[in-house]
């Protein structure tokens, strides 16, 4: 379950790990599969260029954008349910 059994380190989870530890198997169903990350208000950055780290999160990552939301089952009851994975820039991007 992502703990270290020796030390009780707490271990880096994915959304989709995350999703799978907690949803019963057969019954995610994501939502809002084909909204993408963007920079509306053309964020500046002294690095590179705000998109191209969206872009290069997006291909690290295989996710569109930092959660993911959807629905299923955990413990036989219906629920909905948003995961951040930080491993797309800390999380902080959604929409």
């Amino acid at each position: 379950m992502g703990i270290c059994e020796q030390c009780g380190y707490h271990l880096k989870m994915s959304s989709s790990d995350r999703i799978e530890l907690l949803i019963h198997p057969g019954t995610w169903n994501p939502m809002d599969e084909d909204m993408i990350s963007m920079d509306p208000i053309e964020f500046h950055s002294e690095e590179e260029a705000y998109k191209d780290r969206i872009n290069s999160y997006q291909r690290k990552t295989g996710l569109t954008k930092a959660v993911q939301t959807g629905i299923g089952q955990l413990n036989k009851f219906p629920v909905a349910i948003g995961v951040m994975d930080f491993q797309f820039m800390g999380g902080s991007m959604g929409l």
